[in-house]
């Protein structure tokens, strides 16, 4: 900051306490705003795992934030850890068009792109200074987002529960459509009666590169809004390695089921925010020495219980306590605490993996079977007919009959329109 001067580096300490400290949807212009007058940029764009809900964050050209997509961020990404020297001088498609961008990627795997660069008279009296100091920059940006994701504050997991619910339900209906489309085009390429051998097979090879890539954004998405069970517990015992290095608690920890159902994003984020909020609850009464946490997951639970060996005096109202309620209400949990005098304390919540349901409108207003009102529960979910299929033990064939049926009855043109309307 010495080529900036005391008064340039002291407003610019202001700004990035603004960023810090603004809410997560707005980090993005806040920051866009602290770099243009050192470097200038048609577009800020933000890609980070810690939010499972909404992993961009975007500021600037609208045409560039709504076309830019999640590979062309791990394009991005690819390419800064295989030479992650410069951030200067480099180009990228983003949002469906190959320019100039700047990039940097924290130590938390959060990456940072600007588009279309241009150095301003500030920036430009040290460039290489600027550039490293917008990389430091970005250092604490990224930190404290995912600190405040650790918090978790109940709006934010509602919002994000709600976005991830609207983007599975969007790929899911993506999947299908371009599914249905090209196994139609395969096998209509495939049928006998068609002569051109060379023209069929070259088509095959397209229609099944692009089932390929489809699929590919379907797992990509995937592995972005879930996290497995016991990586998720792994990470909370490194959140909780501070206070046992350090202290006098004695922290044990029973491992889920390695093999457990992966944890939505914001169920494992919450997770891990209630155990350390409820261990640092514990461990603020006098006599406490140990601490016994468990996870387990039940296929539709994760199932958290917290145990002490203290006086037995804690209850729902106790300080640190009641604030972890409104986090479990807010993913519609359950949270209960015993205490025993002389024996300690236990807490025990259950958050449930899935969205709760809205209620479905009246069977009977539209004369469903049981077997189409079963159906329709799970296409309002976002399932997909393969995921019907084998939670009704029927064939794919015979979910796509009772869509079409759907459809017809309810009076929807698309699949999106009857989970709409069931819902």
């Amino acid at each position: 900051m010495k080529a900036l001067g005391t008064s340039r580096s002291i407003e610019l300490l202001g700004s990035l306490q603004t960023v810090i400290a603004s809410p997560l949807p707005e980090i993005a212009g806040h920051f866009s705003e602290l770099l243009r007058p050192l470097l200038g940029h048609s577009a800020l764009v933000i890609f980070t795992e810690d939010c499972t809900g909404r992993p961009q964050k975007k500021a600037g050209d609208k045409a560039i934030m709504d076309e830019v997509t999640l590979p062309e961020l791990d394009a991005v990404r690819r390419a800064l850890a295989a030479d992650a020297s410069d951030p200067w001088g480099r180009r990228a498609v983003i949002g469906g068009s190959d320019r100039p961008i700047t990039a940097w990627t924290a130590s938390t795997g959060a990456l940072l792109v600007l588009t279309d660069p241009e150095l301003t008279a500030a920036g430009a009296a040290d460039p290489e200074s600027t550039l490293a100091m917008i990389g430091r920059l970005w250092q604490l940006v990224a930190t404290s987002i995912r600190q405040q994701v650790a918090a978790a504050a109940p709006a934010y997991l509602q919002d994000s529960r709600a976005a991830s619910a609207e983007r599975a339900k969007l790929i899911a209906d993506l999947t299908d459509a371009h599914s249905t489309t090209l196994e139609s085009l395969l096998a209509v390429l495939r049928a006998p009666s068609v002569s051109a051998e060379a023209a069929r097979q070259t088509a095959i090879e397209l229609a099944a590169s692009a089932m390929v890539s489809l699929r590919a954004v379907s797992d990509r998405d995937r592995s972005l809004a879930e996290e497995p069970v016991a990586q998720a517990f792994a990470r909370l015992r490194d959140d909780l390695r501070p206070l046992v290095r350090f202290g006098d608690l004695d922290v044990q920890f029973i491992e889920p089921p390695a093999n457990g159902r992966a944890l939505p994003g914001e169920v494992a984020h919450a997770g891990r925010a209630i155990v350390r909020g409820a261990v640092l609850a514990l461990v603020e009464q006098s006599g406490v020495s140990r601490v016994r946490v468990q996870w387990d997951c039940d296929g539709s639970n994760l199932l958290i219980q917290i145990r002490d060996d203290g006086a037995g005096a804690l209850t729902a109202d106790s300080p640190g306590v009641s604030p972890l309620t409104a986090r479990v209400a807010a993913l519609g949990g359950s949270f209960d605490v015993q205490a025993t005098a002389g024996w300690g304390s236990e807490l025990t919540v259950a958050l449930p993996l899935d969205a709760p349901l809205a209620p479905l409108s009246p069977a009977a207003e539209w004369g469903l079977s049981p077997r189409e009102q079963g159906v329709l529960a799970l296409v309002a979910s976002g399932a997909r007919n393969k995921a019907i299929a084998a939670e009704l033990v029927i064939s794919e064939n015979t979910v796509k009959f009772h869509v079409a049926n759907l459809l017809r009855k309810v009076g929807a043109s698309t699949r999106s329109e009857l989970a709409a309307l069931a819902r």
